[in-house]
């Protein structure tokens, strides 16, 4: 039974194989017209992907929507198997992303199969990650490049290179777990149009937060940065009033 494990965070899932009792309850409630027969024909050809000193690899690339699924073959298998064959029909049915591919030495990829490690097939997994499957990928990849290229508008480069320490450390420091031992007054400004932050988390930092004394303020058309004018002076002004409200407290 083959199932597949939605990765939204990172943007596709990867396709294994074993029992999965809440997959194949669900699909025993599902006819098999639903997805098996190939009633949407979207031509896929076989592509390769060129690689620098490394052998060439063969891929077929459905192209959908998010999450997207990656076929990941079994030890001698191709592409063209049952399970491949069978999950990319599903995905057309979908219209969700797909992509297969063979491993180096195997089917229509490059290589010498007598030379082939899992190590080296490794590296056949991560170059179909980086440079043929689109949108932000799995852990993984972050884990062996060391940082992960976070997009962004907000600097020339397009994204920021963030370590995978840094990512690591940083959930040492998570606060929405548990309640924030914070007791002064507490303003919160967030804008709507925030792309990095969203603007919900306010709302949970504020819940978590166990002073009395605490304000949510939403702006509808601020971004991450809150830079326009509106913007500055709606936190100077909350600032004013912060420091009115403390200084009453003292006395």
């Amino acid at each position: 039974m083959a199932a597949w494990v939605p990765c939204r965070r990172w943007g596709w899932a990867a396709a294994f194989f074993g029992r999965h009792r809440g997959l194949s309850a669900s699909l025993a409630r599902k006819t098999p017209r639903a997805w098996w027969l190939p009633a949407c024909r979207q031509k896929v050809s076989l592509s390769f992907l060129n690689r620098t000193d490394l052998p060439n690899l063969a891929y077929k690339k459905l192209k959908g929507k998010n999450p997207g699924i990656i076929f990941i073959p079994g030890y001698l298998s191709d592409m063209n198997g049952t399970k491949a064959l069978a999950i990319e029909e599903f995905c057309k049915s979908l219209g969700h992303a797909y992509i297969r591919f063979d491993y180096s030495g195997v089917g229509n990829s490059d290589g010498n199969f007598a030379e082939c490690s899992v190590g080296k097939w490794r590296k056949d997994v991560l170059s179909i990650l980086d440079d043929v499957a689109e949108g932000p990928q799995a852990q993984k990849e972050v884990e062996v490049k060391g940082e992960w290229s976070l997009p962004s508008k907000y600097i020339p480069e397009g994204f920021y290179r963030i370590p995978y320490g840094f990512i690591k450390e940083a959930e040492h420091h998570c606060l929405l777990h548990s309640p924030i031992p914070v007791t002064c007054p507490v303003r919160l400004l967030h804008g709507m149009k925030d792309d990095i932050v969203p603007w919900h988390t306010s709302l949970q930092v504020a819940d978590r937060v166990i002073s009395p004394d605490v304000d949510v303020i939403i702006r509808k058309h601020s971004d991450h940065r809150m830079k326009e004018k509106s913007d500055i002076h709606l936190i100077v002004c909350t600032i004013d009033d912060l420091i009115d409200t403390l200084s009453t407290a003292v006395h």
